[in-house]
């Protein structure tokens, strides 16, 4: 996955690595010349001179060593920036890819967890394997190879033996600890994912006042973090300890050889200095090799949970060669729809109906009847189990999504609006528009003067999910955000039924208009809000039971019929409780 990254930018790695090399051998070329600074001033080898060239080459090495490591950072922190901005770019164009099902039973919080740990861990993954792996590897090398070239096998074989004995430790200890990192890691993803859910629905923890009721859960989930969190410091402890052991048993080794060497003449001062210099460059390095090794693996976690979002399936996908939906009017067609959410309950059977251009057609029934499943199905939510929808003839199966959706528009029950400004929120219909189109549409949907009397006007926010605003202000602005669309056809998804009587009537009075020329398919469990329509079909259980106008209907008797006379019987009761409400008044 990570490969073609570093592919588009090879000559960058080849630079940062040709960095990381010349660090290394300066780091090597220190202690070397430090031995030769110590024995230069070794009054019994007669020095009658201090070494300015030696100590000049001493800092210049020093300089070098950070010099160039600093050059390697500098030359590789577009690579790993570019990785990262694409990686989660794809990500999020798949996360808006997916089926509806995916995210009506995602988790938000744990989502946007797992995209913000992956993409840390591809930082992880690139820095460490190439900037603390490699460079460890090169080091031991050259530091074998310096203990072999000036000193005899014994120090190569302590040095070789510790550093094996060091390895195999920390990667038992590491693979122990990787086990208990990843369960710390799903229960911060759950808590992170309580928290939020909790913060989304404020009001309705206001309404049961349960404040100390979410507190209480979410704790839960902390106290569950917070025992694996210390478990894994714990481990981590263990793991320090057992390195420090290692690394001071093979110093003290390689140090009392040394000084047996000096002390025998066959080594001098600068030799001691020399060996002590190497193996601290050694070991300090793989210090970090446990961390380092550990992090490797948790970002491979991280980044596995964020692949796996990659891989999750688009369950509506555009077939291969599917073309844009045909220019011109809308004609829509259901032809035997049958459909299933889960393949266990079927939602719809056999439903055929056609929405002719231009004309208004009505879906009215129950709750849980399958009249939202329609508006779902049109817009490709979801994909039909048998039968076929069709505009213009068309198969929606046929043409892309994007043209699909373009050619739709929607009004919702719920009119759900990004926590930004209302300009914002209104240009979203069609975010090319000018701002004359923008404000021409607020007018048509007769926002415009409420707009203009706040403060901000339409730089005012609205907040998140838009709750700044009330019902009938949010629905005037997704009437506004659908004009500007201007799209063949509309979709009513009972936009008015969460509506008090007035405002329904008055924004009842902007939806007709703006269905005015457009194929318009309305869904409503209000039947005074459809009268006019063209057809009115009337659905039971996933199936069409009675279709034609309102005046047919009524005359048949039927189930239609029946809705009506209790709807109005219902509206003469709340006209009579208001009434009385205003007299006690």
């Amino acid at each position: 996955m990570l490969l073609p990254y570093l592919w588009e930018y090879r000559w960058r790695v080849a630079l940062a690595l040709t960095c990381l090399v010349a660090a290394k051998l300066a780091n090597v070329g220190v202690p070397l010349v430090l031995k030769e600074v110590v024995d230069g001033l070794d009054p019994t080898r007669a020095a009658v001179a201090v070494p300015f060239a030696l100590l000049a080459a001493y800092g210049l090495l020093r300089l070098s060593t950070t010099l160039f490591a600093e050059l390697r950072d500098v030359v590789f922190v577009p690579v790993t920036q570019r990785a990262i901005r694409r990686l989660a770019l794809s990500v999020f164009r798949h996360l808006h890819s997916l089926s509806l099902r995916f995210h009506l039973e995602r988790q938000t919080g744990g989502v946007s967890r797992d995209i913000e740990r992956g993409t840390n861990g591809v930082s992880t993954l690139l820095s460490y394997m190439l900037f603390s792996i490699v460079p460890v590897i090169l080091e031991f090398g050259l530091v074998a190879a310096v203990l072999f070239a000036k000193f005899d096998w014994r120090f190569v074989a302590v040095t070789f033996t510790a550093v094996a004995c060091y390895l195999a430790y920390t990667f038992a200890i590491s693979e122990w600890r990787i086990g208990i990192r990843r369960r710390a890691n799903e229960l911060d993803s759950r808590a992170n994912a309580r928290a939020i859910d909790s913060l989304l629905n404020y009001e309705t923890v206001k309404y049961f006042n349960n404040e100390e009721y979410e507190a209480r859960r979410y704790d839960e989930n902390l106290r569950s973090y917070e025992a694996a969190a210390v478990k894994s410091e714990a481990s981590l402890g263990l793991l320090n300890v057992g390195q420090s052991l290692v690394i001071a048993v093979a110093v003290t080794v390689l140090m009392m050889l040394a000084a047996d060497g000096v002390a025998a003449g066959a080594l001098t001062l600068g030799d001691l200095v020399l060996i002590n210099g190497l193996l601290i460059q050694l070991y300090i390095p793989l210090n970090f090799l446990g961390m380092v090794y550990r992090e490797i693996k948790q970002a491979r976690i991280d980044m596995d949970r964020m692949f796996r979002l990659l891989d999750e399936n688009r369950e509506v996908e555009d077939r291969p060669g599917a073309a844009p939906l045909p220019e011109g009017g809308a004609m829509i067609r259901f032809d035997r729809v049958g459909f299933s959410y889960d393949g266990k309950r079927q939602i719809l059977h056999e439903v055929s109906f056609d929405v002719p251009t231009g004309a208004k057609v009505a879906v009215v029934g129950a709750s849980g009847s399958g009249k939202s499943t329609l508006a779902r199905l049109l817009y490709r939510f979801y994909d039909v189990n048998t039968g076929l929808i069709a505009i213009n003839g068309v198969d929606i199966r046929d043409a892309t999504q994007s043209s699909l959706r373009a050619a739709i528009g929607i009004v919702p029950q719920d009119t759900v609006l990004f926590n930004d400004t209302i300009y914002y929120n209104i240009q979203y219909g069609r975010p090319d528009a000018p701002r004359g189109e923008v404000i021409a549409a607020a007018q048509a949907a007769h926002i415009h003067d409420l707009i203009e009397s706040l403060p901000e006007r339409y730089e005012a926010t609205v907040g998140e999910r838009g709750l700044k605003l009330s019902g009938g202000e949010k629905q005037r602005v997704a009437i506004a955000r659908a004009i500007l669309k201007n799209p063949r056809i509309l979709i009513f998804d009972e936009a008015t039924s969460a509506l008090d009587s007035r405002s329904e009537k008055s924004i009842q009075a902007e939806l007709n208009r703006i269905a005015r020329g457009h194929t318009t398919l309305v869904i409503a469990h209000r039947l005074s809000t459809v009268m006019d329509a063209d057809q009115i079909l009337v659905m039971d259980r996933g199936r069409i039971v009675e279709r034609g106008t309102h005046r047919e209907l009524l005359d048949r008797g039927g189930a239609y019929a029946q809705m009506w006379t209790l709807q109005q019987q219902e509206e003469a009761e709340r006209e009579k409780n208001a009434i009385r409400e205003g007299a006690r008044a």
